[in-house]
């Protein structure tokens, strides 16, 4: 062999050497089942976008079995992982502005009231900080929250002392309304609890149905006119891994995540509830749609009489314009298209 060949091989060997070495893969961590919309849509879209936005040198890799959901912020801090998600409200006093967009009444579906949370919380709530050690890539809701029981109830007055999963958040205030036993756990726990009649019903959105096969044990729901509540969800960054990345590259996934992934990702929180309700009545599931003006829906609204203000009381110490914030949030989910 020649010395231009060799020289040739040993070029393209380093070349190649370089671009294996210059590929990074940017480890995701989930504790939701793979079939659940968050990681069958929209962990893989994004990481499409991720690797095309970078041209394939920062790939996703979305790993499963990593812990309690609470356990991924500092899961992700600590840089045990890269990236993650995970609900607010697992992790109560650390985030209260968040629970702007999970007040009663707000009326939207989850990719409207998706955008509104991350446009209020760069325009209000980023200066209180509430997501130190993280590098915050979306912010996004689930779709409205309805009551899935084991036996049927008529009135919400019938679900006082009765022992139903809840899961943190303003969900949290309006079970402590209506007087029910409040049973903390998981998400993914709750067929099993229901199952074993650990608990009577749970307070979560009509994906849950089939996502987490409640149509088997929870055979009972009241569907409430824009549901009872929304639960805010962050999706976050190592600030380390995000910073070791070339220039372009980190540029380019925060381009494609922000608004356009809350947004992506209230999309298919909104689908997987369309899923949802199908599968439900598909299986036989005793579904109540309440229309406004029913008795139920009254009920409801007397309920959550004065959470607004229980909720701009309880973030006093953010020294952020709440009230301000909490219109402004309303007002771009009700007329987001």
């Amino acid at each position: 062999m020649n010395l231009k060949k060799v020289l040739a091989i040993g070029l393209l060997g380093a070349t190649m050497a370089g671009q294996v070495a210059a590929e990074t893969t940017l480890r995701v961590a989930s504790w939701l089942p793979p079939t659940h919309p968050q990681n069958a849509v929209v962990w893989p879209t994004w990481s499409k976008w991720v690797e095309e936005a970078t041209e394939g040198r920062v790939k996703v890799a979305v790993e499963y079995g990593m812990g309690h959901p609470k356990t991924m912020y500092e899961l992700v801090e600590d840089g045990v992982v890269d990236a993650s998600f995970s609900y607010h409200g697992y992790v109560p006093g650390r985030f209260k502005l968040t629970q702007a967009v999970e007040q009663p009444l707000l009326g939207s579906s989850a990719e409207a009231a998706s955008v509104a949370h991350w446009r209020v919380h760069n325009k209000y709530f980023a200066k209180a900080n509430e997501h130190d050690g993280l590098e915050l890539i979306g912010l996004f809701t689930h779709g409205p929250g309805q009551i899935h029981m084991a036996n049927p109830v008529s009135s919400l007055a019938d679900l006082k002392g009765k022992k139903i999963r809840l899961g943190g958040g303003v969900q949290g205030e309006i079970g402590h309304r209506m007087g029910v036993t409040a049973v903390g756990a998981p998400a993914p726990k709750v067929y099993e609890m229901m199952q074993q009649g650990v608990i009577d019903g749970v307070f979560i959105p009509m994906g849950e149905q089939k996502s987490l096969r409640l149509k088997e044990v929870a055979k009972n729901v009241i569907a409430l006119p824009g549901g009872m509540y929304l639960g805010s969800f962050a999706m976050f960054m190592n600030p380390d891994f995000l910073a070791d990345l070339d220039a372009k590259d980190r540029e380019a996934i925060m381009a494609v995540s922000g608004e356009k992934l809350s947004a992506m990702a209230g999309k298919a929180w909104d689908a997987g509830d369309a899923a949802g309700l199908e599968a439900a009545q598909a299986d036989g599931v005793n579904i109540t749609m309440v229309k406004e003006g029913d008795a139920l829906a009254n009920e409801f609204v007397a309920l959550t009489k004065g959470m607004d203000e229980a909720f701009l009381k309880s973030v006093e110490d953010r020294g952020v314009d709440a009230k301000a914030a909490l219109a402004e949030l309303r007002e771009i989910a009700r007329n987001y298209k």
